[in-house]
């Protein structure tokens, strides 16, 4: 019987207090380190919605619309060209204009040439979610009538479904309904094609 008490004050107890002490520290840390993942994952898809609006907004300018799948916004970076107006002098500057020293002309540069310069070798990644395993970015365009005029928007969304795909279940299932409760949309978005806004990302 005293071997036995022994047994367990000195070798059962100390390893349940131990246990006990690094369950209550992994409970205390797990949802640490899953928001540490959700940082670090959110950086890369924030730097991909930003390509792609980048690429959208240089679409836009010279066809006043947006385009519609990721597809087409990769070809337009590597086949589409966008025209860059260029000034010599200042119209500021009355005697020059005065005297024909100020002009402007036009050049058309190949997109791939001025645009996300150094992210040329990673372009087509712009269509996947980042640690999805393969889901694509969710994008739509559409031209709607805002205040009685036609505004062409769009949007790229990445739900947290797919962006957090294998982190905690319940800690993303907490972090949607956190997010949905406050009215804001369960992952990362740019644009909106409900509510025109300027093409901001809402982690802006």
């Amino acid at each position: 019987m005293k071997t036995f008490i022994k047994v367990l004050t000195y070798v059962v107890f100390p390893i349940a207090i131990i246990l006990l002490i690094y369950l209550n520290y992994d409970s205390v840390m797990q949802p640490v380190r899953f928001q540490k993942e959700v940082d670090r994952r959110s950086a890369v898809a924030i730097d991909r919605l930003i390509s792609i609006r980048t690429l959208q907004e240089a679409y836009k300018e010279s066809n006043r619309r947006f385009l519609s799948t990721t597809d087409s916004l990769i070809d337009f970076y590597k086949n589409g060209k966008i025209t860059i107006v260029r000034q010599i002098g200042s119209m500021d500057d009355s005697l020059a204009v005065a005297e024909g020293r100020v002009s402007r002309d036009s050049i058309d540069i190949l997109v791939r040439d001025t645009l996300l310069k150094g992210k040329g070798a990673i372009i087509d990644s712009i269509s996947f979610i980042p640690y999805s395993g393969g889901k694509r970015v969710q994008m739509q365009s559409v031209i709607r009538k805002v205040s009685g005029i036609e505004i062409p928007l769009f949007e790229a969304v990445m739900p947290y479904d797919d962006l957090l795909k294998g982190l905690d279940h319940q800690l993303i299932v907490n972090l949607k309904a956190e997010r949905e409760d406050m009215g804001q949309y369960a992952g990362l978005k740019v644009g909106d094609i409900d509510n025109p806004n300027n093409n901001a990302g809402n982690w802006e």
